[in-house]
């Protein structure tokens, strides 16, 4: 009896639960919606194509934003989260940790649908910490890449896989660490890789069926435009990685500028066997390892390639967005150190802006890849891992005093993970880019019988830091190069910055704080606290006139690991997976 009763309930219970379904309306996403989105989606990792995080939303703005309150939150499982998720007609689809995609109402986060990718058994354990970054979206699809080496099409009503096609091998080191972006019906997908140079690529598919369109290794080969900057190391060995944040596209140019980072074994003297001079002190060397490249994406053909680094010697990536805005030529010599004296004053330029998570903001000209300026960011140092820039050619010197030249040296460079995956926010409405940043530097040795050429590697607080000023937030004048405000703390950070319409910049860190900033003045508005490191994330989107602004807590690898050493005190809870959305009150 009582079995019989206790079924009775948990069936009542159950019909009050509600079913996954499919949706019944979505408006198919056209290459002009991906173009121009509309002010209510968010459709790609930075919302546009121009990696500018900038919504024209002003629902909540520097008058209202004290009122904002929880509208809902949902948990996740455990796992890797690094991920930004993305909305289309107030649906939001993100990415779970353990290789699963959902698909829940943007209003209260119930589920639609739920697609969880079967592994293999030697993949299973991995695939809670798989880092992709985030997933694209076109027509009536969701593009996921997935653990096992696969770009996955999934219909966005209903989950069902329409396609799938393995674009790399797993067993070559390579891993879907970054996201797929959809430019001109094709998919384009990066990854990371370290063991040899077959997983080290970008690629296209046709977003239809899956197919191959062309491949772009991220390392030169003999024969090829940068193929003799190795120093004669063996082609499968030529190994660099696009695991961070995806390209930017500029249609009027038909271009999209990808960062490439580290070349790998981290070490010059390990790279080389021994011979620290096998390949120059200036770029290019070793291309096109710590580069931005510029390719047409319906051939995958490099149009123009710049390297900030030549010939890296301690893992400092350059491989994260690169933000297009159009500019004044201003730079303020007291505040950039390097200016290219031939381009007249007051010229406005299409610029592509890179700060890498070496440190440094770079800002190119978008249809050549022309030096304009640069500077050390988020200070000038002498640890610095540029010495000097040719300012007329742009052409770049690694810090030859710091290059560790035998077995044994060991020295402090600057900057490390100091910008990594969390991006930044361009304001248009006042030229200005608001930079996340943690104000750590690399301790790094030098061991050639080790794989990776080294034995110590710890990330530190930069020589003569303040370490309660760790993390910041700066806002940056693009014209002139000025820092018009910087935000310090103790607690670091690998927190998505969003600026929106509203007067407001949206910023999280790892000590559970999410706050809302005056983007002039850089005042806290608002503050909330979560239950966990607010891990990249950070959008905001509308339904039916509704204003929401989500993040999502989780734990990173490495760049979540590495900063709370420096701050153990804050205890911070590990592991605590989970979307939190807000919005304003209802009005009575």
């Amino acid at each position: 009896m009582r079995t019989i009763l206790l079924s009775a309930i948990l069936i009542a219970l159950a019909a009050t639960i509600p079913v996954p379904a499919q949706i019944k309306s979505v408006t198919p996403v056209t290459s002009k919606m991906l173009l121009d989105p509309p002010p209510s989606d968010w459709l790609m990792l930075s919302r546009t194509y121009d990696e500018q995080r900038f919504s024209p939303l002003k629902q909540i703005d520097k008058k209202n934003v004290h009122q904002l309150r929880l509208a809902w939150s949902r948990g996740m499982p455990r796992g890797t989260q690094e991920t930004i998720p993305i909305v289309h007609d107030g649906v939001m689809y993100v990415i779970n940790p353990g290789a699963a995609v959902d698909a829940v109402d943007a209003t209260n986060g119930d589920l639609i649908w739920e697609y969880k990718r079967k592994l293999p058994e030697e993949l299973k354990g991995a695939a809670e910490f798989s880092r992709p970054k985030s997933l694209a979206i076109f027509q009536n699809l969701i593009f996921y890449t997935a653990p096992d080496g696969y770009l996955v099409a999934l219909d966005s009503r209903s989950g069902n896989v329409r396609w799938e096609v393995q674009d790399h091998d797993p067993k070559t080191g390579a891993q879907a660490t970054s996201a797929p972006i959809v430019v001109n019906d094709k998919v384009i997908t990066a990854r990371s890789c370290n063991r040899t140079r077959a997983g080290c690529f970008i690629a296209a598919h046709d977003t239809s069926t899956g197919e191959e369109v062309w491949k772009f290794f991220d390392t030169a080969a003999p024969g090829e435009p940068g193929g003799d900057t190795w120093g004669g190391v063996p082609v499968d060995k030529r190994i660099a990685s696009t695991w961070g944040l995806p390209g930017s596209f500029d249609p009027m140019r038909n271009l999209i500028y990808w960062g490439i980072a580290n070349p790998t074994p981290f070490a010059r003297l390990k790279r080389h066997d021994g011979n620290v001079d096998a390949v120059p002190r200036s770029a290019p060397a070793d291309l096109y390892s710590d580069s931005t490249v510029a390719l047409n994406p319906d051939t995958g053909k490099l149009a123009w390639y710049y390297q900030h680094l030549p010939g890296d010697d301690w893992d400092l990536d350059h491989t994260h967005e690169r933000v297009l805005f159009r500019t004044a030529f201003n730079p303020d010599p007291k505040a950039v150190k390097w200016i290219n004296p031939t381009i007249p004053r007051g010229q406005a330029r299409d610029v592509a802006v890179e700060v890498a998570e070496a440190g440094g903001i770079w800002v190119l000209d978008r249809s050549t890849g022309q030096f304009l300026w640069a500077t050390p960011f988020p200070y000038d140092v002498p640890e610095f891992h540029i010495s000097k820039i040719d300012v007329e050619t742009g052409k770049t010197y690694i810090n030859w005093d710091l290059v560790k030249k035998k077995n044994g040296d060991r020295n402090i460079v600057c900057f490390n993970n100091t910008k990594g995956y969390f991006p930044m926010a361009y304001s248009p409405e006042n030229n200005s880019l608001y930079i996340p940043y943690v104000d750590t530097c690399v301790d790094m040795d030098v061991d050639t019988t080790t794989d990776r050429g080294f034995r110590i590697r710890d990330v530190v607080v930069r020589p003569g830091a303040d370490p309660n000023a760790l993390g910041g937030l700066a806002r940056v004048d693009m014209s002139t190069g000025v820092v018009r405000w910087r935000y310090t703390q103790r607690a670091p950070t690998v927190g998505a910055v969003l600026a929106t319409a509203g007067g407001l910049v949206f910023w999280g860190d790892m000590n559970r704080r999410f706050r809302a900033f005056d983007q002039d003045s850089g005042t806290i508005l608002w503050e909330a606290i979560v239950g966990g490191i607010v891990q990249n994330s950070t959008i905001t989107y509308a339904v039916g006139g509704k204003q929401y602004i989500a993040i999502m807590t989780g734990d990173g690898m490495p760049e979540t690991e590495l900063p709370m050493k420096l701050a153990p005190e804050l205890k911070t809870p590990r592991g605590h997976n989970e979307i939190y959305v807000y919005a304003l009150p209802a009005e009575k």
